[in-house]
């Protein structure tokens, strides 16, 4: 396997374009969602990849699979260009909103996507679709990202219908998971697992997430990257085996863009950008960003020391340490 030691990848949590969201998009340029300074740094990574929590389409309407929904995220297509703006190249759709407008809707976006360049994983018609990885080729270097949710039952593809790559992990069930981690292992240089696991606001994984982790990794992941809980986890490292190379579990990447409201305490308006550089050293670096109004821009003064407090607190529960490179800037690294 070639491994240039210069090979970039970021990762984005979620990524919600819709509601307010899309309001500003139909009045400003969609670059200027992002700061440029923000924009430039993932200009200059090979890949970039994000969780999209919406769908982008102009058709469909709120869905009824699900009694009592509170919440339906659909993006305009200049959705499309925000995302292109960042440098976007592979999207998870696998997660609780692909379907809020129903299977057109979700039709729509995976069309969208495919149209500006962008490719798709995590949804689609039948299993098969769904649930098969994008695999992109970058720096020399082939790529899979395998998005999967466990939330909602309810949006699960089921043969000849649309629907998400739904596991619900852990269980029998989800045993497709790891033997389809295991088969693109086989044909790929790097693979990235990207669940949409677990509960809003949670602050740190619970013992499943982990557990789930280190299977992933068994079964050939290098990257497990999560998101769903909408503020930031710490990081885990597995150590690997004979088998697998294991590698770094970034439990939750916390929001990238929306319009939701900020809880004081959590500060879900503050996240981390992952730079994962596979062969290099540190393989890890984390980028703390600042949520306002529609706009995310790298964190600065007192809202870059609470992610690096927080930070350290919650890499240290799970084996890993720290350290500050510059402002917003983290090297993570495992501590044995």
């Amino acid at each position: 396997m070639l491994q240039p030691a210069g090979i970039a990848i970021g990762l984005l949590g979620d990524v919600m374009l819709g509601r307010m969201v899309a309001g500003a998009l139909e009045i400003e340029p969609p670059e200027t969602l992002w700061a440029p300074e923000l924009r430039d740094l993932a200009a200059s990574l090979d890949l970039v990849v994000c969780n999209l929590e919406c769908c982008i389409s102009e058709r469909g309407e709120p869905t009824e699979l699900i009694d009592r929904k509170p919440f339906f995220f659909r993006g305009p297509p200049a959705a499309v260009d925000a995302l292109k703006a960042m440098s976007v190249a592979v999207v998870g759709l696998a997660n609780n909103h692909a379907l809020d407008f129903g299977e057109q809707a979700l039709q729509d976006t995976l069309e969208q996507l495919h149209r500006g360049g962008i490719a798709t994983a995590g949804a689609g018609r039948g299993l098969q679709a769904a649930r098969s990885p994008a695999v992109v080729t970058t720096a020399g270097v082939r790529v899979a990202v395998v998005p999967v949710a466990d939330h909602p039952a309810e949006y699960a593809v089921a043969p000849g219908r649309w629907g998400v790559a739904y596991a619900p992990m852990g269980q029998e069930e989800s045993d497709w998971l790891p033997k389809l981690v295991e088969g693109t292992r086989a044909s790929c240089d790097l693979v990235i697992a990207f669940p949409h696991w677990g509960p809003n606001m949670a602050t740190r994984p619970s013992p499943r997430q982990e557990r789930v982790a280190a299977s992933l990794h068994a079964a050939g992941a290098d990257l497990v990257a999560g998101h769903s809980a909408h503020v930031f986890h710490g990081v885990g490292w597995d150590s690997g085996a004979a088998a697998a190379r294991g590698g770094p579990t970034l439990f939750d990447l916390g929001d990238a863009l929306d319009d939701y409201r900020v809880d004081p305490a959590r500060r879900n308006d503050l996240g981390v950008f992952a730079v994962w550089r596979p062969f290099a050293t540190p393989e890890l670096e984390l980028v703390g960003l600042r949520l306002e109004y529609c706009f995310k821009r790298l964190a600065t003064g007192a809202d870059a020391d609470w992610i690096a407090g927080r930070l350290g607190r919650a890499c240290r529960q799970l084996g890993t340490a720290v350290t500050r490179v510059a402002e917003q800037r983290f090297a993570v690294e495992p501590t044995a």
